[in-house]
């Protein structure tokens, strides 16, 4: 591979040469690529399911295996829910010894070798890791309660319809649990979501991205009516990456408030919420952020918003109005249990009840991986990976008579600056079931949206070239197996 290794194409952000070098369709080529990635020793730092995990029926291990030896599955759904810290054992064991020990008194008592401050402080801990991750100040970021619950929270603050602009503009093809949070705030205000919804189609069901000068034309067409947009960094279907600071800036020249759903982009895209004047946004931490099932989310609020020292319009309050509770509360007279709610400043004066310290070890445990690897080398790694996924998919041939007959397209914009880490898949009708059962057999890992879209997602801090490689290897096969049965 010689010199090749070191550039990088701007566009595709893979070895120079690399689209044009045959030797890219080995394992060698892969393998090579591994032994170069400045982030390939991060990988022992997680717990990737064997292959004989995947199929056991029972949790206990026999005695004597040896687990360090067996085939790995490839698990390629960091997207849907990350794998496991080795961390975060370490982590909890900790804060059980801690409340064991302690009782109440662990929310005061440090300890010299304490992972996570005492409880009562764990939410500054998991704030300081989780900034970086979203390009926030400190301040303006929370951890804290789930992902839909925080959207709730928020837009009870940032959602004040009047009779001239009470629409809430988001995609048609958001996340369910996005359109229901939506429409239940608009039926909370005595509004109806006929009316009051707009929603953002894509032009094309073959094609289902949204330009930016889409998604622009509609906020233009809807700014006279509208009061928030709710939308997707990334969204969960196609795995298109929005341009953020664009329709942020164009949001905010039209005198309309915005907010984002980063769950499929914390931990997966160098954001720079703070730096794109980001109202607010919300992501959960269990995918990319690998805290595990149903782990802590947490919010991020803009830092002229989180004031406690300006008069509100319309308002004798000093700030900003929320749904308030006692966490979010002035943490210097906290415990002096008077009854007039004066919160923090930023994020933290959005926090209801103190934090699961329990969850938020888990978040941490993850969150000080992150802080050591740098948003910025996981996103440069994480173009490559996906790059070289996209490249072995498109270009190797599936048949060695023909090299156009794959029966997927990809339904994830080509533009590796418009995507994250995943590749969604359409396959055509009737392969679906048939190609995940060769792959499941085969010890891949991976998701699928019925009726025939795969969702695809290689993960910068766990995965490597050389699962990338085997992975096409898998699928090409299973598509290959497919298509000879339906054609039986």
């Amino acid at each position: 591979m010689g010199s090749r290794q070191h550039g990088q194409d701007p566009k595709h952000g893979l070895p120079l040469s690399y689209r044009d070098d045959v030797s890219a369709y080995t394992r060698e080529y892969a393998e090579a690529l591994d032994s170069q990635d400045p982030l390939r020793l991060f990988r022992d730092e997680f717990i990737i399911p064997t292959k004989k995990d995947l199929k056991r029926k029972v949790l206990a291990r026999d005695e004597g295996e040896d687990e360090s030896s067996a085939p790995k599955c490839i698990y390629f759904c960091g997207n849907s829910l990350g794998v496991q810290p080795r961390s975060i054992q370490q982590y909890i064991e900790r804060y059980l010894r801690t409340w064991a020990t302690k009782g109440v008194t662990g929310h005061f008592v440090p300890h010299e070798d304490q992972l996570l401050p005492p409880f009562v402080d764990v939410d500054t801990a998991g704030a300081k890791l989780m900034a970086p991750v979203v390009g926030a100040l400190q301040s303006e970021v929370a951890v804290m309660g789930t992902l839909t619950g925080n959207l709730h929270f928020l837009m009870a603050s940032f959602y004040r319809p009047t009779k001239e602009k009470y629409r809430i503009v988001l995609e048609g093809k958001a996340f369910p649990s996005d359109h229901y949070a939506v429409e239940s705030q608009i039926r909370h205000h005595n509004l109806t979501p006929d009316d009051a919804m707009v929603l953002i189609e894509p032009e094309s069901t073959d094609s289902p991205i949204l330009t930016t000068e889409q998604i622009l034309k509609v906020i233009d067409d809807n700014a006279s009516s509208t009061a928030l947009i709710l939308l997707s960094a990334i969204q969960f279907y196609t795995g298109q990456y929005f341009d953020i600071e664009q329709i942020t800036a164009h949001a905010h020249s039209k005198g309309i408030l915005i907010g984002w759903d980063c769950a499929h982009a914390a931990g997966n895209v160098d954001l720079r919420l703070h730096d794109w004047n980001v109202d607010f946004a919300a992501w959960c931490s269990y995918k990319y952020l690998n805290s595990g099932p149903g782990g802590m989310a947490a919010l991020f609020v803009h830092e002229r918003h989180g004031r406690v020292d300006e008069k509100q319009a319309d308002s004798d309050d000093t700030f900003r109005p929320r749904f308030s509770g006692w966490w979010g509360h002035d943490s210097k007279t906290r415990f002096n249990m008077e009854n007039k709610f004066t919160p923090q400043p930023g994020a933290a004066g959005f926090q209801l009840s103190n934090p699961s310290v329990l969850d938020m070890n888990a978040v941490v445990a993850s969150l000080e991986i992150f802080d050591r690897a740098s948003m910025a080398a996981i996103r440069q790694k994480s173009l490559s990976l996906t790059g070289y996924l996209e490249h072995l998919l498109l270009t190797s041939p599936l048949d060695a008579a023909a090299e156009d007959n794959k029966p997927f397209t990809l339904i994830t914009p080509s533009n590796p600056h418009e995507r994250g880490a995943q590749l969604s898949l359409r396959l055509q009708r009737g392969l679906l079931d048939s190609v995940l059962s060769h792959l499941e057999e085969n010890g891949v890992v991976i998701d699928e949206r019925k009726p025939d879209v795969v969702r695809v997602a290689p993960t910068a801090l766990y995965n490597t070239y050389a699962e990338v490689w085997e992975f096409c290897q898998i699928f090409l096969e299973a598509c290959r197996l497919a298509v000879r049965s339906r054609g039986v």
